[in-house]
């Protein structure tokens, strides 16, 4: 046995997806073998190692995989939320001077330096919390400079912190002030200029638009989306948010690997992403954090199969929420979701839609050892118990964290 082995002993319940039931399965009371950041081992008596972790007969589950986040920024936004708590909506925040563009005033006149060091600290709770890879999306620098440099960022993280970061580009998050007047000039930019040194720049895997009105048009995201996929980035898009514009329609022609939000949804469009495999990534917290209550139609994608994931869009404005056991709540509780299926959803299918299901997702032999270890024997107490945030220890490749 290597040296850097570890052995989870009396752990009361194993509740992972398995890939070749293609199921969420209970494996009982088993042990767990780690040799170099990997699963080795899964069964009953297995050999000692030289390190034991005594998960005292409490749930273990694979740690969650948030496939939606905004955390490359320098300022946090509660001014905004006393407006909405004042009557405020989104828009007339963002009328306002707020929203977005606000955050892009703090990238842009931000250093390097300090943006690693916020986004540093986001991470360290982001681990705390259960989550031990995270999809990252730029979008609050708006040109080739600031884009470029908070990709830069994700990717310094990345390479010095515990947590896996998977960054992706999102130039297209909101026309910046300079193009209020002028926003083809801008997808001009992003075609011409940003996206060919994005790609250059080799970092981002994915690229990502919010369609939605005040910001980009369907015409104006497939244009991006498709020049994106010219440079080998990857597509995802915000849409049917606030307003269907037929943006999860148009993600479902171009091929996204995702249609994100999808509150206002309708049928033809689950048609269409049904028909060309197009995941869809729920974001509960963001309805409950805005105070709205139409929360994404999770009974009628799932009756039509397709492949759900659910995650944090944590960011400064819409949703400053970082905890998944509290997604999973709020999926339970206004999605009527079940615990199954949401554990499932903020594990497996989110590390397929990063296309990274191979390394982790789940507690199978050789892949990542990403586990949290529960204070809690059974799963529905992960939303019935969410106040407290009832973790035990989070282990990421291996390494027990706390």
């Amino acid at each position: 046995m290597n040296t850097d082995s570890l052995k989870l002993i009396n752990i009361g319940n194993i509740v992972t997806y398995n890939t070749d039931l293609e199921s969420m399965v209970s494996l009982g009371q088993n042990e767990i073998i780690i040799s170099e950041g990997k699963i080795l081992e899964i069964g009953e008596n297995l050999s000692d190692s030289c390190k034991v972790f005594d998960c005292k007969n409490k749930l273990v589950t694979p740690g969650f995989i948030d496939c939606h986040t905004h955390p490359v920024f320098i300022d946090e936004r509660e001014n905004e939320f006393e407006m909405r708590t004042k009557g405020a909506s989104y828009e007339d925040i963002a009328n306002k001077g707020g929203g977005i563009n606000y955050s892009v005033d703090g990238v842009r006149n931000s250093t390097e330096d300090e943006l690693i060091n916020r986004v540093s600290l986001r991470m360290d709770d982001f681990l705390r919390l259960g989550t031990t890879t995270v999809e990252a999306k730029s979008g609050y620098g708006l040109n080739l400079e600031s884009e470029l440099k908070s990709l830069k960022v994700l990717h310094e993280v990345d390479s010095n912190h515990n947590i896996d970061i998977i960054p992706t580009f999102m130039g297209a998050h909101a026309i910046p002030p300079e193009y209020k007047n002028d926003p083809e000039g801008y997808v001009d930019l992003l075609c011409d200029v940003i996206i060919p040194n994005v790609s250059k720049q080799g970092i981002a895997v994915f690229n990502d638009v919010f369609c939605e009105q005040g910001y980009f048009n369907v015409e104006q995201s497939e244009r991006i989306l498709t020049k994106g996929l010219e440079f080998g980035l990857i597509p995802r898009i915000h849409a049917d948010e606030f307003n269907n514009l037929g943006g999860s329609k148009m993600a479902s022609r171009i091929n996204c690997v995702s249609a994100d939000h999808l509150m206002n949804i309708n049928n033809d469009d689950i048609h269409h992403m049904v028909a060309s495999n197009v995941k869809a990534v729920l974001l509960p917290g963001t309805t409950f954090f805005l105070g709205h209550s139409n929360y994404a139609p999770y009974s009628k994608l799932k009756e039509s199969g397709i492949e759900i994931a659910i995650a944090t869009d944590y960011n400064p404005g819409s949703c400053n929420i970082q905890s998944m056991v509290f997604i999973i709540a709020l999926s339970s509780i206004y999605m009527n979701m079940d615990i199954l299926d949401a554990i499932c959803s903020s594990t497996y299918v989110p590390a397929q839609v990063l296309d990274i299901s191979e390394q982790c997702g789940s507690i199978e032999v050789g892949k990542n050892a990403d586990i949290i270890v529960w204070d809690i024997n059974d799963p529905i107490q992960i939303p019935y118990k969410f106040s407290t945030n009832p973790i035990s220890s989070v282990i990421k490749s291996g390494n027990i964290i706390f």
